[in-house]
């Protein structure tokens, strides 16, 4: 399995003084946290896209290419890609560039997002959001594996003997996943392609993530590319770890009771009650996160949200050190123990090149 951090970039005030970081630091901050989930042992790092305060990572190539030139094992990654209001041509291009840039340490998660003015800003009308994601992806798959692109769909203009350029590195393309809360139309996307499944598992109780997860699998084996145990899985999660339970709801309630996206709402206790997030001790994340392969089976990918809510970067560090030294080495022993050899590890650009030139050898 793979480890990692996911972010989504939020520029919050900290409720506890009042102060809001500005935009620099916080860029400078998901910068610092990359590089420490590298430090600590962890597999993953991955950015959001946004085009609106309060968050800063509009551009996640840049982002991804200055941490690659700063990280040497580090898997670079989005936590959405916005499949709908980007240009395909321009994706298939940056992320290409990226592969080549950080030797082929590159997959990404294409996403619909979930703010709706994006749309109109792009020239897109979010009324067509999952007809988006279809056409954009399906001539996204195209342009990093034909050479020369004919094309003529709804949303753009058609392509004639097009060639993107840089090609993808080895000729493999960066893996995809397809993130998706809610939407079955996306799980079904994910399968069709073979390609791999992202709950983000924070918002939703787990009878929900359950429902999301089994419909990809048992979709994947439709479309035959394996067994549904087979299928690639992610999910999301978010922690915040301190020495005692008590320390850690402590100092996390004026967080969370105060972030823009679940503050005000439920109590602390009954979100953690009814969603994957765990606040307490390490050995209460690690528990809470091996019971997640009660619903979504063996899978490939573990992401953590730990710095979102206007937590200060020494906090956040702090969880990611927790993460590396008490957390994820447990969690990877348990995670293996008992989990059938026909499971496939998470795909990276060294097995997807090695499949490749499998297959080339056997046409």
């Amino acid at each position: 399995m793979q480890f990692g951090i996911f972010t989504v970039g939020d520029v919050t005030p900290d409720p506890t003084t009042g102060r809001t970081p500005t935009e620099a630091e916080r860029i400078k901050a998901m910068v610092a946290i990359a590089l420490k989930a590298e430090e600590v042992g962890l597999d993953v790092f991955a950015t959001g896209e946004h085009h609106n305060p309060p968050f800063v990572p509009s551009s996640p190539t840049t982002m991804l290419g200055y941490v690659a030139a700063r990280t040497e094992r580090l898997i670079l990654s989005t936590s959405t890609t916005l499949i709908t209001t980007n240009d395909p041509v321009k994706i298939a291009e940056d992320f290409a560039m990226l592969q080549h840039l950080a030797d082929g340490r590159v997959d990404l998660m294409t996403g619909r997002g979930n703010t709706g003015p994006v749309y109109p800003w792009f020239g897109k009308d979010i009324r067509q959001g999952i007809d988006l994601a279809i056409e954009n992806y399906a001539l996204l798959r195209r342009l990093w594996r034909e050479d020369v692109v004919d094309w003529e769909g709804k949303f753009r203009t058609p392509l004639k003997g097009f060639t993107a350029t840089p090609r993808p590195l080895d000729g493999v393309p960066p893996f995809v996943w397809h993130g998706s809360i809610r939407s079955p139309e996306i799980a079904e996307q994910a399968a069709y392609y073979g390609d791999g499944f992202f709950h983000n598992n924070i918002f939703w109780p787990a009878d929900h993530t359950r429902r999301m997860v089994e419909l990809y699998r048992s979709r994947y084996a439709h479309h035959g590319h394996g067994t549904p145990e087979q299928a690639i899985v992610g999910l999301g999660g978010q922690v915040f770890m301190r020495r005692s339970s008590q320390d850690a709801v402590r100092e996390f309630r004026p967080y969370f009771d105060n972030a823009p996206v679940y503050g005000h709402g439920p109590s602390l206790e009954d979100f953690t009650d009814q969603t994957p997030l765990t606040v307490g001790t390490p050995e209460q994340v690690v528990e809470k996160t091996l019971a997640f392969r009660e619903y979504a089976g063996d899978y490939q990918r573990q992401l953590f949200l730990v710095d979102h809510a206007g937590l200060p970067l020494k906090t956040v560090l702090e969880q990611i050190d927790m993460l590396g030294e008490e957390v994820v080495p447990v969690l990877r022993k348990e995670f293996a123990n008992g989990r059938p050899a026909d499971v496939p590890e998470a795909p990276t650009h060294q097995s997807l090149r090695a499949a490749t030139a499998a297959q080339r050898a056997r046409a």
